[in-house]
């Protein structure tokens, strides 16, 4: 068994493909907030791939933690050289190893947060990248404003020098290259969120407001926040694939990441100081954004929504099962064709037809072993801001709504907490207790889950919507998940 480390490049199974660049000639100009599987096998795959051309090598990543359990990342990728592992799952069931280069060093922000502030002050920074999850902005759920009284939020404002947050430590940053006559960075967020360079820069702006109006003013008016679409779909790392890399290639790498072949990235072409030619390796720099993100939240998002309630109570516990049964392709199709593609815009360069098909091939990869409960988890934040769009603009142009009804059916049965052999059903949910209460009275009073205009709005007020919404929920009480979705072949 071969250690994975820089030192044992060499030593490696010829299948594995390693850095062909030295990395000792690799100098930083990002920093990355939030290392996790995602990132990995996204944005640092891209910068590692355009060193493969001799490109970006002033481009190198340094990764930080924030979160007292980034701890485990640190301590795995230092003793490794911060090299690791990224497999790529094909769904014949075929593993393409590649070991990633891109990152040169990790810093834990709890044991130092003086290092952070000062390797982000530095001005060969020229970008400060983040994937933290929607939860590490910040913001409230129902008014999305940044919420000031976070324990951690008010230390960071008295106390800028020792933050905890990726707030306290970037504006610190900004404020320290300000004060030294030092240009900027880009801060460019790679969540999965809708806007998600503009939800940061407000999320900053707002810490930066509370700590010093000026310094606010100043970041507002020098700081770019570009949005950008990211996908890929990164399973969590599990004790098998570290085995299943060990027996099959003899590495020991003790955090590899796995993913799926397909990768897309949009990026707003908006920097400050300057960015890698991420163009030249597949990355999508354009104007603006938003066509591509709506066509992956309606389409991609809001499918997944469409297949794990309906999955769930059948009995399948993975979207790969899902997707090789034909009725559900058909009503996912359906969904897509019908109800999800008509609320889009023209999407330059892109064929919708053939990303609806793509997608279906890419949620029947066996070897990817996507959870329906994954895809059910935090439903209250998920189906609101991806499918209640859908419903709204197909209700006012007069288009179909009835999958997309079934759907928010689907979910309210679901919410139940029981499937239909009788067993229990974790709901994960930060409303889960009220979800749950409510979804309790579905037989007693049909359209009580459909009343919480928190989640709804005015729904249901429209007698179309209720009338949809209502017969797939019987049919789910009375004849089950899958001949309710044969109604609909």
């Amino acid at each position: 068994m071969t250690r994975l480390s820089q030192a044992t490049l060499g030593q490696l199974d010829v299948r594995v493909a390693c850095p062909g660049y030295d990395r000792d000639h690799i100098t930083p100009g990002i920093v990355h907030i939030g290392v996790g599987g995602f990132h990995r096998a996204h944005q640092a795959m891209y910068v590692d791939t355009l060193m493969e051309q001799g490109l970006a090598r002033d481009w190198g990543i340094i990764g930080v933690g924030v979160m007292p359990g980034d701890s485990r990342m640190r301590d795995a990728l230092s003793r490794q050289d911060y090299l690791y592992t990224l497999v790529v799952k094909h769904p014949d069931g075929s593993y393409e190893p590649r070991v990633m280069g891109a990152m040169l060093d990790y810093l834990f922000a709890p044991d130092d947060p003086e290092a952070v502030i000062e390797a982000m002050a530095a001005p060969d920074i020229r970008i400060v990248s983040l994937t933290v999850t929607e939860g590490g902005y910040n913001f409230h759920p129902v008014t999305g404003a940044f919420d000031l009284d976070n324990p951690d939020v008010q230390h960071d404002l008295r106390h800028p020098e020792s933050s905890r947050t990726s707030f306290g430590l970037v504006v610190e940053a900004l404020r320290r290259r300000r004060e030294r006559g030092v240009a900027p960075f880009t801060v460019m967020s790679c969540d999965n969120i809708q806007g998600n360079g503009e939800v940061a820069g407000a999320m900053f702006g707002s810490f930066a407001q509370a700590r010093d109006p000026e310094l606010a003013q100043w970041i507002e008016h020098h700081v770019p926040f570009p949005n950008s679409m990211v996908d890929r779909i990164t399973p969590v790392t599990t004790p098998n694939d570290i085995a299943e890399l060990q027996q099959r290639f003899n590495i020991e790498d003790a955090w590899p990441v796995v993913c799926e072949p397909f990768s897309q990235w949009v990026l707003e072409d908006n920097f400050v100081s300057g960015r890698p030619e991420l163009e030249k390796v597949g990355v999508q720099v354009v104007a603006d954004v938003m066509p591509y993100e709506l066509m992956k939240l309606r389409l991609l998002n809001a499918s997944h929504q469409a297949l794990c309630y309906f999955g769930y109570l059948v009995g399948y516990r993975y979207a790969h099962e899902v997707c090789q049964d034909a009725l559900f392709v058909d009503f996912l199709l359906g969904y897509m064709r019908e109800e999800g593609s008509p609320t889009l815009e023209p999407v330059p360069g892109v064929d919708l037809e053939q990303y609806c098909l793509t997608l279906i091939e890419r949620f029947a990869n066996p070897e990817i072993k996507d959870t329906l409960a994954r895809l059910c988890a935090e439903s209250s934040d998920r189906i609101p801001k991806w499918l209640v769009p859908v419903i709204r603009h197909q209700l006012e142009h007069g288009g179909d709504i009835r999958r997309s009804a079934a759907v928010v059916a689907s979910w309210a049965r679901y919410a139940e907490g029981v499937d239909e052999a009788g067993e229990p059903i974790e709901v994960v949910d930060r409303l889960k207790d009220s979800l749950m209460a409510i979804a309790g009275e579905n037989r007693r009073r049909p359209t009580a889950f459909i009343e919480n205009r928190e989640l709804f709005g005015d729904l249901v007020d429209d007698p179309r919507f209720v009338s949809a919404y209502l017969d797939t929920l019987e049919s789910l009480h009375e004849r089950g998940a899958r001949a309710t979705l044969e109604s609909f072949v």
